[in-house]
């Protein structure tokens, strides 16, 4: 016997009407609801760029990129090694998403903006750009790092540099599968550690014999790279061996004459976080490849590569920060519990607040970083002191950016835990930046080594944590303690850590009591430098102003 068609209540349950939950953050401008990030452009020397900024800033925070981080993550890239005859193909298969993301930041100069523009605050506005394209996804914003700072390394070969700046200078993105010379624009991404190695490159095994059948310059690699970042770009910075010491050279992703060049995909990385962005592993085998600078310099010649990239590192770190407060923020504004709202609550003020104030610190120090590569570029006597800060804010926001994702996340409670809020994956892009373009441990021996071999980045450090003396009392105590024990005969590199954070807190609330309101700079100094909480977000003492703070930090 036929039964009768279910009713409504046989086939769901009536639920009370939905109330008290946070509305989506989509369709606002990332650049416009942050006062931070608008001053420090105006006051590194990037006014110019301030509708830049806007305008990309209105894009970041439409509901149609978000949406695009959300598949570009969820949908993520995918190896075809091999086509449905057997040939191998090498191929990494994208989401769409992905795509659209890509050519949104290549269409706005993330990767390209100082060398397309070389005048004074370029390097400031790129940096704005970057910290509102890494807000709405980071793993794009890999390749455009990996690209920027390409140009810089490719320099030390003047013949390649001249064939390859103009496409990675390119504002247009092309992602076909054709040689570089018939592309619109280029990109270029990096493969430079072994299994054996790591960080420590000059462990390298990978070999390469020179080819004079194909070309002056070109070498034949063989080895192995354990990761290789963003592979489908045209090309790529990798190390090897040759008869003169470990060398850097260029590998294209397809030859000249239009066929593959044996650059094999082995597998990709299965990662935490920067999902939406491929990592491989890769074979060489009988690779083309043109040589970059001179055989043994490949240490030399690829360090401009990785100094450019901290920068990258840090402002990515702080984007990761900023974004996990104005959600926290916004969350809060509109969230009622026990009688009030979340806003309202002073222990939920306080957590607030510090995170305001932590991520104001990580822009301001970021922003005034980004200003250094500018100064450096007009007086090369800056790039001691540069060399140095990159090293110290590199190390510290990336320190705290797990941190703050962390504190954030839990103030959308359960809310935030799950997937359809963008806090996992801040949560999980959170530790990357630590972790590329050297470790916490790498980057504090490398300021160990710069203190001691060149004085004067010390000397400048000492005199940028000297500008905004008398202005802050815990601050003034604080850097003559510091000034005290970096004069020392000898850094003990067992307590390299603690050193660098002393240095990056100084730096931070030098830069606050210089350029932030009264009420931000005396929170930030009373409860990082007199040790009396700090550990703990959400430990300001009595008499911060957290209300004052918080409207400061977003304009929602």
């Amino acid at each position: 016997m036929a039964s009768s068609a279910p009713s409504k209540t046989d086939t769901q349950s009536e639920t009370h009407i939905v109330e008290n939950q946070s509305p989506v953050l989509e369709d606002y401008n990332v650049f416009e609801s942050d006062p931070v990030l608008f001053d420090a452009l105006l006051r590194e020397g990037g006014a110019w760029g301030a509708d830049r900024a806007r305008t990309l800033g209105g894009r970041v925070g439409s509901a149609e990129v978000l949406q695009c981080a959300r598949d570009a993550n969820r949908h993520t890239p995918e190896l075809c090694s091999h086509d449905r005859a057997g040939n191998r193909i090498d191929w990494v298969d994208y989401h769409p998403a992905w795509h659209h993301l890509m050519a949104l930041a290549v269409e706005h100069g993330v990767h390209a903006l100082p060398w397309r523009y070389p005048q004074p605050g370029a390097h400031v506005v790129k940096a704005a750009l970057a910290y509102l394209m890494n807000q709405g996804e980071n793993g794009v914003c890999c390749p455009m790092a990996m690209s920027f700072a390409a140009v810089p390394a490719l320099r030390a070969e003047p013949v390649l540099s001249a064939e390859w700046e103009p496409r990675l200078l390119s504002l247009c993105y092309d992602a076909r599968f054709i040689p570089a010379s018939e592309k619109r624009g280029a990109l270029i991404g990096m493969a430079m550690t072994e299994k054996q190695g790591g960080s420590d490159v000059r462990a390298n095994t990978t070999q390469a014999v020179r080819a004079p059948e194909d070309g002056e310059g070109v070498y034949r690699l063989t080895g192995h790279k354990w990761f290789c970042s963003a592979p489908m770009s045209d090309a790529f910075l990798t190390l090897a061996q040759t008869d003169g010491g470990l060398t850097c050279f260029l590998v294209p992703r397809v030859l000249p004459d239009g066929t593959p060049n044996r650059f094999l995909l082995q597998r990709l990385k299965d990662k935490l976080g920067n999902r939406s962005n491929a990592s491989a592993e890769v074979e060489y085998s009988d690779t083309f490849a043109w040589r970059v600078g001179g055989e043994g310099d490949g240490v030399r010649t690829i360090i401009p590569m990785v100094h450019h990239t901290r920068l990258d590192a840090a402002i990515s770190a702080a984007a990761v920060m900023r974004q996990a407060v104005v959600q926290a923020l916004h969350h809060a504004a509109h969230r009622t519990a026990f009688g009030a709202r979340l806003a309202d609550q002073p222990l939920m003020q306080n957590v607030l607040a510090d995170l305001a104030l932590e991520s104001e610190a990580a822009a301001t120090m970021a922003m005034r970083l980004a200003r250094g590569f500018d100064d450096a570029t007009a007086d090369p006597a800056q790039e001691p002191f540069v060399r140095l800060a990159t090293a110290v804010t590199k190390f510290w926001i990336c320190k705290r950016a797990p941190v703050v994702a962390a504190e954030a996340m839990e103030c959308l409670g359960g809310n935030g835990y799950v997937e359809d809020s963008p806090m996992p994956r801040l949560y999980r892009e959170a530790p990357v930046n630590g972790i590329w373009e050297g470790s916490g441990n790498v980057i504090c021996l490398d300021i160990l080594r710069t203190l001691a071999r060149e004085p004067q980045a010390l000397a400048a450090m000492v005199d940028e944590l000297r500008a905004a003396k008398g202005g802050n009392a815990h601050l003034d105590t604080y850097v003559a303690a510091l000034e005290k024990d970096l004069n020392s005969a000898a850094l003990d590199a067992g307590q390299a850590r603690t050193l660098v954070e002393r240095l990056a807190l100084s730096w931070q609330a030098t830069l606050l009591v210089q350029h932030a309101p009264g009420l931000v700079a005396d929170a930030f100094c009373a409860s990082r430098l007199d040790g009396v909480g700090g550990r703990t977000l959400g430990t300001l003492p009595g008499g911060a102003d957290s209300m004052a703070i918080t409207d400061r930090a977003w304009r929602g």
